[in-house]
């Protein structure tokens, strides 16, 4: 199967291209590197470096007979959405439509959509949030992934195209990017082996839901051999506070740095938690990494890269 991966050199696009092509596909990776990583990129992948908005995109719809597209690329900081809403929406929707309006005329037969479990549900009523939790979603970021969800029904009921969307927990894991504000594990891990002092933001009693990226990779796997569209969670049900998940990582690289905290930046939740029962009981996913062994094999890599 002739398979674009959007954001392919990035942190999960680049475990989803190592996982397709593993299972005998073809990839094509479609990426700017405005965060992705050569490094990252699997040697029997087909490479277009590429604004998801560039009109060009078409062209590799066209000359790469596109069966499936798995649409990571995306502006995923949150606090950045906040900042700019306008950039946001400009790569997560009008990006999209791009995409989709190219690959609409040549053949696009499905769409895997990596999506957010909890920006989508925002504070929540109960946890964990199902899949039909009230949508609410407190940043941009979360709008705009929520946008396109609503464009993919679109696409399916007007043109035919099937749609999985995967709306994550929190993800951590090997190739995650220290550097900016999103990716907390990535953060902590980088600045304690260094020998840096990492901040808290707020209190850190905000919970999230932490699932590892290689058990993302294998919602992906699944999604892809999945007929007909339909929306699944994909994370562990398990809340960690940010003071708990300081003191693992702390832990786990010997750092003797102590809890720093600062103000708390606006648009953060105090609470997501989702669960993934019916992506486990349609589709058979389970969580194989727990949170002990996921930071382990984060700070291995770390420690080595």
């Amino acid at each position: 199967m002739n398979i674009m991966v959007t954001g392919g050199a990035g942190f999960i696009g680049s475990h989803v291209v190592d996982a397709f092509i593993a299972a005998g596909h073809t990839v094509i990776i479609v990426d700017d590197f405005s965060s992705g990583k050569e490094q990252n990129v699997n040697p029997k992948a087909k490479v277009y470096r590429m604004d998801i908005q560039d009109p060009a995109v078409e062209n590799v719809f066209r000359d790469e007979k596109i069966e499936v597209m798995a649409h990571l690329a995306a502006q995923m900081d949150v606090r950045r959405s906040v900042a700019d809403p306008k950039f946001d929406a400009s790569v997560n929707v009008l990006g999209f439509l791009n995409l989709m309006e190219a690959g609409r005329k040549h053949g696009l037969k499905k769409v895997i959509f990596s999506s957010t479990g909890g920006a989508i549900y925002g504070e929540q009523d109960y946890f964990p949030a199902d899949e039909e939790h009230p949508n609410r979603p407190l940043s941009p970021y979360g709008i705009t992934k929520l946008v396109t969800e609503k464009y993919l029904f679109f696409y399916k009921e007007i043109y035919g195209i099937d749609h999985v969307i995967l709306r994550y927990a929190n993800i951590y894991g090997p190739r995650q990017n220290p550097h900016g504000d999103a990716g907390v594990v990535a953060i902590f891990t980088q600045r304690m082996l260094k020998g840096e002092q990492p901040v808290i933001n707020g209190d850190g009693k905000q919970t999230r839901d932490y699932v590892y990226v290689g058990d993302v990779v294998q919602g992906n796997l699944l999604a892809l051999g999945y007929q007909g569209s339909n929306i699944f969670n994909i994370g562990t049900g398990i809340e960690t506070d940010v003071n708990q998940l300081f003191g693992h990582i702390r832990a786990l690289t010997g750092s003797s740095c102590e809890e720093k905290h600062i103000p708390a930046k606006a648009g953060e939740q105090m609470r997501s938690v989702i669960t993934a029962k019916k992506i486990s009981d349609t589709l058979g996913w389970k969580q194989t990494v727990t949170l002990e062994e996921g930071l382990k094999k984060t700070v291995e890599y770390f420690k080595t890269h």
